[in-house]
């Protein structure tokens, strides 16, 4: 800090810097340290580093700082302002574009200025503190810039790399016409991208069985076609040549026989095509089982008294069996499995429809319906073939065409969509026996 004392004419009283007053010729001053190549390079880039903030912030542009060999008032705007009676501060830099701080403030006496005094002091503490706050927030950019890109890294390789190569996994099967899985496994990572993965390879096996169901119906359906447009094509060429009236007459039955018969396979094939549609579309309710079967044993009791057959329901009163399903195809499928039930059972024979609730290992809750009879039962090893679209093992005695084949497929894919199972099994008191789990619901 350096004090100087000017008096009202504006000449220099007193100098801190001057030992003995303003006439001395000994003067103060603090030498620099000692050279140190360590010390230069810092400072060099300390200098290099004020020199870019002072452009930057526009104090370059201050007033130079100067002292003439006679010091007078006037050299400072600040002291000429003192000597005014007013207070007044200034920064400067000096010819080492060191900053210099000062003050000037009135003398006074009884109210009347006598002189002024100038506070000067080197700005290189107040040059550091700001170097520091600085050197502060630049690490703490460069600390946060660091997060960020290593962050940007991680993240690209983690969440942002796998979903490109799901996304380039998906346009392959797009463009492939291969059963080949291309989707990456990510299943391992037990998190979304994982949970993303499991969902696009599950998705891409229905997409497969989708389109070999498809392929695999539409080659079955051409099949089940073509004997009947075979079979009626021959008859109508045959009947052409025919001049006995008998054999025209039983040429024409045949013709009429597949000719109901390709009804009969159109209709189903269009409600088997149609099903997966529905299930899909429709919206589940709450059915309960036990009124659904009490109503389809009532409507085929009749039917079996007429053939000479015992219908009987065991489905319990107190406990509606309430599942979650579509009624209407649910009904389908239990209609489907009586009339089997009808076709196959001998005279005198017993047609049971039971139904209750168990807790199944794999399904838990569940409502149980079971179809027996007593007839031939099923073939062995035809036990799962049954299921199969266009199979048919019907009574010897049922005029051939009857039946599509289609029946036992579209219940087992109904009873499947309804998150159920639909199996098959022989008596050992003879006869056969369908039985249906479905979810239950409180």
């Amino acid at each position: 800090m350096r004090a100087r004392l000017f008096s009202q004419d504006g000449d220099l009283i007193a100098d801190s810097n001057l030992l003995g007053g303003s006439d001395s010729q000994v003067q103060v001053e603090e030498l620099p340290p000692p050279d140190d190549p360590g010390a230069s390079a810092v400072r060099s880039i300390g200098t290099l580093y004020d020199h870019i903030m002072r452009l930057l912030t526009g104090s370059q542009n201050l007033p130079l700082y100067q002292e003439s060999p006679q010091q007078q008032a006037k050299d400072y705007e600040e002291v000429l302002q003192a000597l005014q009676g007013e207070e007044a501060t200034m920064i400067r830099r000096d010819s080492g574009n060191r900053l210099v701080l000062s003050v000037s403030v009135p003398v006074q006496r009884y109210r009347q200025v006598v002189g002024g005094l100038m506070m000067t002091k080197g700005g290189d503490s107040v040059e550091r503190a700001v170097r520091d706050r600085r050197s502060d927030i630049l690490l703490v950019f460069a600390v946060a810039l660091g997060v960020t890109v290593l962050l940007s890294f991680y993240l690209s390789h983690t969440i942002a790399a796998p979903i490109r190569r799901l996304a380039r996994g998906a346009e392959r099967i797009r463009g492939s016409s291969t059963k080949a899985n291309v989707i990456p496994d990510l299943r391992n990572r037990n998190d979304e991208i994982g949970d993303l993965s499991e969902a696009l390879i599950d998705m891409t096996e229905a997409l497969h069985a989708r389109l070999e169901a498809i392929e695999t119906f539409a080659a079955d359906v051409a099949h089940e076609i073509k004997n009947p447009l075979t079979s009626l094509r021959s008859a109508v060429e045959t009947a052409n040549r025919v001049e006995d009236e008998e054999q025209r007459k039983r040429l024409m039955g045949i013709i009429l026989d597949d000719v109901q018969r390709l009804d009969r396979l159109i209709s189903d094939i269009s409600d088997a095509s149609r099903l997966d549609a529905e299930l899909a579309r429709a919206e589940s309710e709450r059915i309960e089982m036990a009124r659904l079967l009490d109503a389809l044993g009532e409507i085929h009791k009749p039917l079996c008294e007429d053939k000479g057959l015992t219908f009987q329901i065991k489905v319990p009163q107190q406990d509606p069996l309430t599942v979650l399903g579509l009624e209407g195809r649910l009904g389908q499928v239990f209609r489907n499995l009586i009339s089997n039930a009808i076709s196959f059972s001998p005279d005198g024979g017993v047609i049971e429809l039971r139904a209750w609730r168990e807790t199944d290992p794999i399904l838990g809750p569940v409502v149980v319906a079971t179809i027996s009879d007593q007839g031939p039962g099923i073939p062995d090893g035809k036990l799962q073939a049954i299921f199969d679209r266009f199979y048919s093992e019907r009574p010897q005695a049922e005029k051939f065409g009857t039946h599509s084949g289609l029946g036992l497929s579209i219940s087992l894919q109904i009873i499947e969509a309804h998150k159920g199972t639909l199996i098959a099994e022989n008596r050992p008191e003879g006869g056969a026996c369908f039985i249906v789990r479905l979810p239950a619901e409180e």
